[in-house]
C-alpha cells in the first residue's frame, strides 16, 4: 500500500473519530445550556465565515459590506416564516402550530432555498460595480452596500409594496420567526437548542463539502489565478467578469444561509443586529483562521465565537473592576479582537493555519541564509 493511500486513510479516520465526537458533544451537557448555545453559534458563523473566505480568501476581493448578505437572508426567513404579512395566508410545507397562523409560512428549507437565490442576485449586483476596481475601492464600495442594506433595514419601514406589507418593520424588528420545522421530528424550541446545533452542523458539513470541492475546482483555481496576478489570469483566457462574479454570489449565498438560520434560532430579525461591526467580526474569523484556509477560518470561527461570547463576558468581564477601574470589559470587545488581529499581524500573518500556498508566500527567503557583501577596494 502506497505511503499516499495510508495517509489519505488516516486523515479519513481521524475525520471520522472527530466529526462523531463534534455530533455527540451536546448529549453531555444540558439541553438549554449556554455552552451548547455558544456551540451552535459557532456552527453558525461558521459557515458564514466560509462564504466570506470564498471571496476575501480564494479571489482576493476584499469585502467590507458582509452584514448586507446576512440581514437579506434574515429577513427573507422573517418575511417567509412569520406572521409579518398578517394579510397573507400562505402555508407551504409547515405543520402544527404554524398551520394555523396567519402570514406567509414556508418550510425552512424552502426559505434556505430563497435566501440563497436572494442573496445570490444581491452578491452579483455588488460584483458588477466593482469588477474595474481593486483594493481600498473595492473595500469602499463593499463597505458603502452594507451601510445601504442597513439604512434599509432601520427605514423600511415606510417602504411598502402595498397597504399592510412593508419591507421591514424598522428598529421594532420582526419576531416571532417560525421554528425549524422537520418532518417526522417534533417541532424545534428555546427549551432544546441540541436539534439547532445539529442542523447547523449540518449546514456547516455541506457548505465545507462545497468549498472544498470548489478549491480544488476549474472555478477556485481561476480564483486564485485572479488573487495572485489578475493581468497575468486576464492574459491568460481567464474570463475576470464572470469569476469575481461567481465569487460574490457563491459567499453571498452562503451568508444568507446563515442569516435565515441565525433568524430563526434567535426567533427575531431586528435592524441593529446588521451594524458594520458584524461584518468586521466575521471578517476577523478569516483573518484570523488563515485567508484562503478552510479548516482555519472553521478555527477562527469557533475561537472569536467563544472569546467573544463566552470569555470576555462570563470569564474576564470583572477584570477591570478588580484591579480599581470601572467599566466592563464587554465594552472593549472588539477593542480585543483588533489587539488579536495586530499581534496575528506581527507574530504569525499567515493565520492559525494558514494555506499552504500563502505560508510560502509570506516566508519566501526564509532559510536561504544570510549572505555578506563585501565591499572590495579597487
Amino acid at each position: 500500500m502506497s505511503t499516499a493511500l495510508q495517509q489519505r486513510r488516516t486523515q479519513v479516520a481521524i475525520f471520522i473519530v472527530v466529526l462523531a465526537g463534534i455530533i455527540v458533544l451536546p448529549l453531555f451537557f444540558n439541553p438549554a445550556s449556554g455552552f451548547v448555545d455558544d456551540c451552535t453559534l459557532a456552527l453558525a458563523y461558521i459557515t458564514m465565515a466560509l462564504g466570506l473566505n470564498i471571496i476575501v480568501g480564494f479571489a482576493g476581493l476584499l469585502d467590507l459590506g458582509y452584514v448586507a448578505f446576512y440581514a437579506i437572508g434574515a429577513y427573507t426567513m422573517g418575511w417567509l416564516a412569520s406572521g409579518f404579512y398578517a394579510d397573507a395566508d400562505i402555508h407551504i410545507g409547515v405543520t402544527g402550530f404554524a398551520e394555523n397562523l396567519p402570514g406567509i409560512h414556508l418550510n425552512f428549507f424552502l426559505v434556505l432555498i430563497a435566501a440563497m437565490v436572494f442573496t445570490t442576485i444581491a452578491g452579483i449586483i455588488i460584483g458588477l460595480p466593482t469588477l474595474r476596481l481593486r483594493g481600498d475601492y473595492i473595500a469602499i464600495v463593499t463597505l458603502a452596500f452594507g451601510e445601504i442594506i442597513g439604512r434599509v433595514a432601520i427605514n423600511g419601514d415606510e417602504i411598502k409594496f402595498s397597504e399592510g406589507f412593508p419591507l421591514t418593520n424598522g428598529r421594532q424588528g420582526i419576531t416571532p420567526v417560525d421554528k425549524i420545522d422537520l418532518p417526522f421530528v417534533d417541532q424545534f424550541t428555546s427549551l432544546n437548542l441540541r436539534p439547532w446545533y445539529w442542523v447547523a452542523l449540518g449546514l456547516v458539513l455541506v457548505v465545507l463539502f462545497v468549498n472544498f470541492r470548489l478549491r480544488d475546482s476549474r472555478l477556485g483555481r481561476a480564483w486564485i489565478a485572479l488573487r495572485e496576478d489578475e493581468v497575468a489570469a486576464i492574459s491568460m483566457g481567464i474570463p475576470a467578469v464572470k469569476t469575481k462574479l461567481f465569487a460574490y454570489g457563491t459567499g453571498a449565498a452562503f451568508g444568507g444561509i446563515s442569516g435565515a438560520f441565525l433568524a430563526s434560532y434567535l426567533n427575531t430579525v431586528n435592524a441593529d443586529q446588521f451594524q458594520f461591526s458584524f461584518s468586521i467580526f466575521v471578517l476577523a474569523m478569516v483573518i484570523l483562521g488563515g485567508l484562503g484556509s478552510i479548516w482555519g477560518v472553521v478555527l477562527g470561527s469557533v475561537a472569536l465565537t467563544f472569546i467573544n461570547y463566552r470569555l470576555i463576558p462570563d470569564v474576564l468581564n470583572d477584570v477591570p473592576n478588580k484591579v480599581g477601574l470601572d467599566f466592563d470589559l464587554t465594552e472593549l470587545s472588539f477593542g480585543i479582537f483588533g489587539f488579536l488581529l495586530v499581534v496575528m499581524m506581527v507574530l504569525r500573518p499567515e493565520g492559525l493555519i494558514p494555506e499552504r500556498r500563502r505560508q510560502m508566500e509570506l516566508e519566501e527567503g526564509i532559510g536561504a541564509g544570510d549572505t555578506e557583501l563585501e565591499l572590495v577596494e579597487p
